[in-house]
């Protein structure tokens, strides 16, 4: 089920696009989805697992410097032109009681996360910042935006953007909420408790969600197949 939704073919021992070098010489068609895995809901000890039911032995540590070369690779990869953005934040928990700020943007109509980062604090500017960086990475100019506060508003109107209050198609950056929030319940000790961890992890695991992820709504695509067949990428 895994390989034939990530679609990779287990003959093909090509390099890895997303690893310079491999000095454990894995087959390329093996690290490809045991990475999309560990981002997509395995954690290490269960992706060394799927490696040796391949009869492939290898350590979590090197798994997860897989992963942390396929977050560094996926980066924001491709610049979209939305028509309606859903932005929000939610409180989080990480290890050792330790609090912050979850920031995402996401495409109402492809399901593309376009944006998410993480914020120690929360005020006024962690949101002005979170759009300014949102404007840099893609052509949200024109997009009307969908919030639920009027603070959000106020971020809009000082970054050159515009929205609306929407308590409706907005509940979209909710639902993406729960996803990350279930899968940091779990896996929270991949965090390693340093921002830049964390960052990493979410670079990787939005990449996941945006190139391997199906989603019913989109006839079971990914949503980053979405966006190219409606031109908007």
């Amino acid at each position: 089920m895994l390989f034939e939704e990530l679609q990779v073919d287990i003959t093909d021992s090509s390099d890895v696009e997303f690893l310079d070098s491999d000095r454990t010489c894995t087959p390329a068609w093996l690290i490809r989805p045991t990475c999309a895995a560990h981002a997509g809901a395995a954690s290490l000890a269960e992706c060394r697992d799927l490696c040796e039911w391949f009869g492939v032995e290898r350590r979590r540590a090197t798994i997860h410097h897989w992963y942390q070369a396929y977050a560094e690779y996926y980066d924001q990869d491709f610049t979209a032109e939305p028509d309606r953005v859903a932005v929000d934040e939610k409180q989080i928990q990480l290890e050792n009681q330790q609090k912050a700020w979850l920031y995402a943007a996401i495409d109402v109509d492809t399901k593309v996360v376009l944006h998410a980062r993480l914020s120690w604090h929360r005020g006024r500017d962690p949101p002005e910042e979170f759009l300014d960086e949102l404007k840099e990475k893609h052509r949200v100019s024109d997009a009307e935006f969908l919030v639920d506060g009027m603070g959000y508003l106020t971020a809009l109107a000082r970054t050159d953007l515009s929205g609306d209050l929407n308590y409706t198609d907005r509940n979209i950056v909710e639902k993406l909420f729960q996803t990350y929030t279930m899968r940091i319940e779990r896996f929270h000790e991949t965090w390693n408790g340093s921002q830049a961890s964390a960052e990493r992890w979410l670079t990787a695991y939005t990449a996941y969600y945006n190139h391997h992820r199906s989603h019913q709504a989109l006839d079971n695509q990914p949503p980053v197949e979405a966006l190219k067949q409606r031109g908007s990428i």
